[in-house]
């Protein structure tokens, strides 16, 4: 599958579905993002079941201010909904498919669990 573009308004669709999701914030004319591209790409192939967007931070500018976006590229992952990961800064091949690998080997009932005792101890 290749990279999909995400906006407003497909982006609760594509991040609250089950499976794992990577969304590169990036812009046109940001160096580090172009670098990124093709890196994304080829790792988004070897993935097809997996969801690889990308949002361009100057065509949604409400969106990455939402999500507090401060520097670009910034990769986030998601899986069944819940972020695990967000960083700045561009990422090797190898780093990204390491971070896949740990993203995919999650126990994903521990980690909602501990999401909800969280949640539940900041709502005291």
């Amino acid at each position: 599958m290749a990279t999909i573009a995400i906006g407003k308004d497909n982006f609760e669709a594509k991040v609250r579905t089950s499976g794992i999701v990577l969304i590169d914030w990036w812009a046109s004319w940001c160096g580090p993002c172009r670098a990124f591209a093709p890196i994304y790409e080829r790792v988004s192939a070897k993935h097809p079941d997996m969801t690889f967007g990308k949002v361009d931070t100057e065509a949604e500018p409400e969106l990455a201010g939402a999500f507090e976006i401060r520097s670009i590229p910034t990769l986030m992952i998601l899986r069944d909904g819940v972020l695990l990961f967000s960083q700045p800064g561009m990422l090797p091949e190898k780093v990204l498919e390491d971070l896949i690998s740990q993203v995919a080997a999650l126990d994903m009932t521990e980690v909602k669990r501990k999401v909800d005792q969280e949640a539940a101890a900041a709502a005291q």
